[in-house]
This record gives C-alpha cells, sequence and structure tokens, in this order.
C-alpha cells in the first residue's frame, strides 16, 4: 500500500505544521506575558516597600518633606527635607546630559560613518571597555585628579563669565556640583555613545546610498537619513544615561561637599544628591534617619519614573516614530 504523499501545500503536512505553530505559540506567548507582569511587580513591590519603610519617618516629621532644605532626621526632633537633595541632583544630572550627548554622538557618528574599520572596531571595543568601568573608579579618579585640576578653568569662568548665574559667587572650589557633573558625563558617555553607535549602523542603506546618489555631502547624507532615523534611538540612549546619572552613589559621594542648599552656582562649595546622601548617612542613622532616607530614596524612584515616561512621550510624538516608541 503507498504512503500518501505529505507536501507543504495541501495534505496532512499541511496540518502537521500548522500544530507545531500552535503548540510553540502557546508556552512562547506565556513566557513573554510572564517576563512583563513579573516586571511590573518587580517595580510595585519596590515601590510598596520604599512606601512602609518611609511612612514612620514622614510621620515624625516636623517639617514638610518636599520643600524643607535641611536634613537632620537622627535630632530629637527630627526636621528633614527633600528639596535641596533633588536639586543637587536634579542639575548635575542635567549637566552631564547637556555635556555628554554631544560629544557621544559626535563619537558614534565618527565610529560608525568615518572611521576606517579596522580603527572603528578597536574605538567601539574601548567605548564598551569605559561603559563597564565600576564607578567607585570614576570617583577616585574625579576626587585625586580632577578636583585639583578644575580649579584652573573655574577660576577663569567665574573672573570673566561670572555674570552668568552658573559661574557666579565669591570663589570657586574644586568639589562643586560642576565636578561631579563631569564626572557624570565621563561615566555616562560611552553608554549613550555604544547606543548610538548600534542605532545610527542600523540607518537603512539604501537611503544612505540615494542621499549620495542625488549629490549630498556625507554630512548632508547623516543629517537627513542617518540623525532622523536614530532620533528614537539616541533619546533612549540619552534616558538611559540621566537614570544611570541620577542614580550614582559612590563617584559623586566622593565629591559633592555634602551641603543641604539651594544654589545655581555651580563653582561653589555646594551641591548634594539624594544616592549621595544615602551613602553617606544610612550607617550612622536611626530608625527614623533610615526611613528618611528611604523616603528620599522613593522620591528617586519616582524622579526617574517620571522621566523615563516622559522621554517615551516625546518619541511617541511624532507619527513616524510611534511605533519604536511602542
Amino acid at each position: 500500500m503507498a504512503t500518501p504523499l505529505r507536501t507543504r501545500e495541501g495534505g496532512p503536512a499541511t496540518g502537521r505544521s500548522a500544530f507545531r505553530r500552535s503548540r510553540g505559540e502557546g508556552p512562547f506567548r506565556f513566557a513573554t506575558t510572564g517576563a512583563g507582569i513579573l516586571l511590573l511587580a518587580i517595580m510595585a513591590a519596590i515601590a510598596i516597600f520604599l512606601i512602609v519603610k518611609a511612612v514612620p519617618a514622614l510621620q515624625a516629621n516636623t517639617a514638610n518633606f518636599l520643600t524643607e532644605k535641611n536634613w537632620t532626621p537622627n535630632a530629637t526632633q527630627p526636621a528633614f527635607g527633600i528639596a535641596a537633595l533633588a536639586f543637587g541632583t536634579m542639575i548635575s544630572s542635567f549637566l552631564a546630559l547637556i555635556m555628554a550627548v554631544p560629544v557621544a554622538i559626535g563619537v558614534a557618528l565618527f565610529i560608525s560613518h568615518y572611521a576606517p574599520r579596522r580603527l572603528a572596531g578597536v574605538l567601539g571595543y574601548v567605548i564598551d571597555l569605559l561603559a563597564a568601568v565600576p564607578s567607585v573608579i570614576y570617583g577616585l579618579w574625579g576626587v585625586l585628579f580632577l578636583v585639583p585640576l578644575v580649579k584652573g578653568p573655574y577660576t577663569f569662568l567665574n573672573t570673566y563669565l561670572g555674570w552668568i548665574p552658573l559661574f557666579g559667587g565669591d570663589g570657586v572650589y574644586g568639589k562643586s556640583i560642576m565636578t561631579a557633573a563631569l564626572v557624570l558625563a565621563i561615566m555616562i558617555l560611552p553608554i549613550i555613545a555604544a547606543i548610538s553607535r548600534e542605532v545610527f549602523l542600523q540607518a537603512p542603506t539604501m537611503l544612505e546610498e540615494a542621499s549620495l546618489a542625488l549629490g549630498a555631502t556625507r554630512w548632508e547624507m547623516i543629517r537627513m537619513s542617518v540623525l532622523p532615523f536614530g532620533r528614537p534611538g539616541v533619546i533612549s540612549a540619552a534616558m538611559l544615561g540621566l537614570g544611570r546619572a541620577m542614580g550614582e552613589t559612590i563617584a559623586v559621594a566622593l565629591i559633592f561637599p555634602a551641603t543641604f542648599d539651594i544654589t545655581f552656582k555651580v563653582l561653589s562649595n555646594s551641591g548634594n544628591s539624594i544616592a549621595a546622601n544615602i551613602a553617606n548617612g544610612f550607617g550612622e542613622a536611626t530608625p527614623i534617619g533610615q526611613g528618611a532616607l528611604i523616603a528620599s530614596g522613593l522620591v528617586l524612584f519616582v524622579i526617574t519614573l517620571v522621566v523615563n515616561m516622559a522621554a517615551r512621550l516625546i518619541i511617541a510624538r511624532r507619527k513616524e516614530y510611534s511605533r519604536a516608541a511602542a
């Protein structure tokens, strides 16, 4: 008796193929859905933990937690607030982002579109290696090398550009918001450059060749074809770097003078951040003090979520990038 012929176009072979697809799709869908739910559950668990641990300290606080600048949670009458810490965290992180993003984009474009292949491979390896350097190394480098080095340039800025609020003040100091921002910029630059490089390399070759064929220069081709295509990826890389900067602990703890004031004079002897304050104060804190530090961590958690949500909205505003933001 002849065996029925099984083909891809019909007959039993088609039924078997459909059965295999349906049998593999269920577990895969279950695994991916479970991974998404697990991520949300972890974030919810972190938020619940921070809230539960922070409530007793917030109840014992005698000051307004959102507007108070001083930080004395270990006193007999605890009085502490997040205003100065949140300000220091945000201004140092955004200054670092402003300094790091243009350089990172330039490095990424050079590696992806200008450098010879061998040089591009070496530079890409160095960038990836810099992204893996521990933050304590950057902090020690900042304290031992950068802090003494920047006093001369800071004096120049204060003398000739002191009319700008950022560079004003009665004196300049190595340990300042600007120095912390410089260290943070150097830390996040490899991350932004590495991600941007990979995004630029994915730009459609057809569009690049078409631009060059129409007479565009290499820069015009990059401006019209590569940068618009890579914009969502660059924004995502920048937000990832911003999150790294806001959450950085040891590097800024070694550099910040640990003061609790709000000033835009980034060259003065002032500045602190939420993460640095937690690292400096958690070991000697009382139970109320530990709860206060956890409450500040909750604020940092919320700030990070808000910043990332804002970045997603920025990407989704343009219709052509809505799919990349989804």
